[in-house]
């Protein structure tokens, strides 16, 4: 699909996207009314609450490093209140520019035409958490300069600003991803059909399984109870950058498991499902994911590994989800409090995994064809 039919789809995604967050911070103030609790309960308050004011431009909502809403200038939240407003700048402004650039990328090389409507969808959904993800880490510097404590633990407080974009960004970004392909649809008509590419069996699945065995190294390896304690508390010292541990974690572990001797082995193998189910899902789209493009360039594959690596962390953090017992005690809200989370690994392990399987591909006998020449009439 050529640039020029893809940028207005691209544009009006990263306009809706940036709009809808917008809205999302501009409604955290509402929930600091005393009428709120009486709508939703006061945990339920609380907790929509952490998911909004990483967008709101309000200084006042702003969170303190730990993670925690503040209460005001005076009670953790920020005390330069134009430096905080620099960085929502910034951050929304970075937010369209990835969103546009990663939206541009996957519909000129997965168009929604010839059958791959519903992965184009997938793709862009999963792409929106990881444009906010990295917007929110462009713009954390700011933030956390706007606190009055930029010399105090860097990296932990940088490690808690990327966490926080929360749930919001995947609900917002599943109605942008709807209204762009619809767009794309639209503009799409009359364009030359790009049929979808063949590709041997035996070198999809090869390479599906080897960039599966790269996401399972942050899921499996990584994410082990004593690695993950080992790889975040064996940094120790003194000066700005002396706590990287929190800030690894982020970039590497995928999820967190033990063994099953705290609870019973059913409970045990009921959690553990979830990530049988991230696997199977990544190996299925990096199965797909080569017939799919209309050629199978780095960025592309990369770009693609990275949306497949979230569609499979959302899916078992949906298993998660439907499996969790604790709405009862922290409202119901509390129940998509997980849905987002673990992007910056993804987003880590997802590139590695899209480079591992193009090579793979290549090593495998998958050879991409060159576009047609334009013959001049």
């Amino acid at each position: 699909m050529a640039y020029r039919r893809a940028v207005i789809p691209a544009l009006v995604g990263g306009l809706l996207i940036t709009l809808l967050l917008w809205w999302a911070g501009a409604s955290a103030q509402a929930l600091q009314l005393r009428g709120s609790t009486s709508v939703f309960d006061v945990d339920s308050v609380n907790e929509l609450r952490r998911w909004l004011t990483p967008w709101s431009y309000d200084p006042s909502t702003a969170l303190p490093s730990d993670g925690s809403v503040g209460t005001g200038t005076d009670g953790g939240g920020t005390r330069y209140s134009e430096l905080y407003r620099t960085a929502m700048q910034i951050r929304f402004v970075t937010l369209f520019a990835f969103f546009v650039a990663g939206a541009l990328l996957l519909l000129r090389r997965m168009p929604p035409t010839q059958g791959r409507t519903p992965a184009t969808l997938l793709a862009l959904w999963a792409w929106s958490p990881v444009a906010a993800t990295l917007a929110v880490t462009v713009s954390a510097p700011w933030l956390i300069a706007s606190r009055g404590r930029g010399s105090y633990r860097v990296l932990p407080q940088l490690a808690g600003v990327i966490a926080s974009s929360g749930p919001v960004a995947v609900f917002a970004g599943l109605a942008t991803a709807l209204l762009t392909v619809l767009m794309t649809r639209v503009t799409a008509k009359g364009a030359d059909p790009l049929p979808r590419r063949s590709v041997p069996p035996r070198a999809a699945r090869l390479g599906a399984s080897v960039g599966t065995a790269v996401v399972a190294v942050s899921l499996v390896v990584l994410s082990y109870q004593s690695v993950a304690a080992w790889i975040q508390t064996s940094f120790s010292g003194a000066g700005l950058l002396s706590e990287p541990g929190d800030l690894l974690r982020q970039w590497l572990l995928l999820g967190a498991w033990s063994g099953p001797s705290t609870m019973s082995v059913g409970h045990w193998l009921l959690y553990r499902a979830a990530d049988v189910l991230l696997l199977a899902v990544v190996w299925w789209s990096l199965r797909l994911l080569p017939g799919l493009l209309t050629r199978t360039t780095a960025p592309a594959m990369v770009l693609g590994a990275v949306c497949a690596t979230v569609l499979g962390l959302l899916a078992s953090q949906v298993l998660h989800m439907a499996t969790d017992d604790t709405a009862a005690v922290w409202g119901p809200v509390h129940v998509f409090s997980a849905l987002g989370t673990g992007v910056p690994a993804a987003l880590t392990f997802g590139a590695m995994s899209g480079l591992a399987a193009l090579a793979t591909l290549r090593l495998a006998g998958d050879c991409d064809p060159l576009p047609s020449p334009v013959v001049p009439a």
